[in-house]
């Protein structure tokens, strides 16, 4: 399958269950995403099973507007058997193309302190550091939650002009 000719991003409509195990990758409880995801738009990338003729979703981005000129990627995330393949990058460019031709003129992104792969790609394709939330994780979520060996405490927040 040539990823690069097959991808195509669409909004999840109304009727569609809401791919918890995706969001699940980028967020640690459903509760949390809940508490955005109401008043969120759900974009999904997905693949066609050559076999079954079924199309998988592989991929997700939720955008949340903030106010008229800023919009925020509320969750980000990749099915794990597809990661490493650009789709990561593809959906963020998505994202701004899409934000840009609605009319904001900022996105945002927030990740965890010890994050590394995310803060490289937020930041490779143009993402800057404007803020750090101390203590973001300790006081949003009731169990400690450790990222690649690290308890995650601070959330780093990225944003990029469109």
């Amino acid at each position: 399958m040539n990823l690069n000719n097959d991808r195509s991003v669409r909004k999840l409509k109304e009727h569609e269950s809401i791919p918890y195990s995706l969001l699940l990758l980028a967020d640690e409880t459903k509760e949390a995403i809940d508490v955005y995801i109401k008043d969120s738009e759900i974009y999904v990338l997905e693949i066609e099973n050559k076999i079954s003729k079924e199309n998988k979703i592989i991929g997700i981005y939720v955008l949340q507007s903030r106010d008229d000129n800023k919009i925020e990627i509320k969750n980000i995330a990749v099915d794990e058997k597809f990661q490493g393949q650009g789709i990561g990058t593809f959906l963020l460019k998505d994202a701004e193309v899409r934000s840009r031709k609605n009319g904001f003129k900022t996105i945002i992104i927030g990740t965890a302190d010890a994050g590394i792969k995310q803060l490289y790609l937020y930041q490779k394709v143009g993402f800057e550091i404007f803020e750090v939330k101390k203590n973001f994780f300790i006081d949003n979520y009731p169990e400690p939650i450790y990222e690649n060996g690290v308890l995650l405490k601070d959330r780093v927040m990225l944003k990029k002009v469109l």
